[in-house]
């Protein structure tokens, strides 16, 4: 490399450098869970957003499969503090399950399929408690596969099980949909 070629990279390498400092100066990215306040576009009142979390209140279910999506939830969002006594936001959900014949694993006489799928969707609405506001909504399903054995009573449970695993997940997902709704939501 000849003494032009190294001062062209070094001051390439520089630019760069300078560059890369710039962009990081104006970046504002933070954990979503911080127990920090937000300095700009905080939440309402510069709460926290466990605290947001723990104020949200989840309506009452109206199905088996809603109520294990609730039971979680509301554990996700307040921990061992259950529901708020005064909630700030409310979760409006409807929630669906719908198993479906998932494969042909082994040949079986009736030729049915012993493998099925039990896919939970839930629809969500977040709203401000005091203001009616929707601050949020989603669209949200998880699929959960089960083996069906020839016993009737064990394909019941099977498929509850599989109906309790997709509802948990849905849970996880709802907590995290409603984490990014709150933080979008400035003063």
């Amino acid at each position: 490399m000849s003494l032009s070629e190294r001062s062209i990279v070094r001051t390439l390498t520089g630019a760069a450098l300078v560059l890369s400092l710039a962009l990081a100066a104006g970046c504002t990215v933070r954990p979503l869970y911080s127990d920090a306040a937000l300095q700009t576009g905080s939440l309402a009142g510069g709460e926290t957003m466990k605290s947001a979390l723990a104020s949200v209140a989840v309506k009452a279910p109206t199905n088996r499969v809603e109520l294990e999506v609730r039971n979680h939830l509301i554990f996700l969002l307040g921990g061992d503090g259950g529901t708020p006594a005064t909630p700030k936001y409310m979760v409006e959900q409807s929630v669906s399950s719908v198993t479906t014949g998932a494969a042909i694993v082994q040949q079986t006489v009736d030729s049915e399929p012993t493998a099925r799928q039990v896919t939970v969707r839930s629809v969500y609405t977040l709203k401000a408690i005091d203001t009616g506001n929707i601050i949020g909504k989603g669209d949200l399903s998880i699929s959960s596969s089960f083996d069906v054995p020839r016993q009737e009573f064990a394909v019941l449970r099977a498929e509850r099980d599989a109906q309790n695993r997709a509802a948990r997940e849905v849970a996880e997902l709802l907590r995290h949909s409603i984490a990014q709704d709150l933080s979008r939501q400035t003063n």
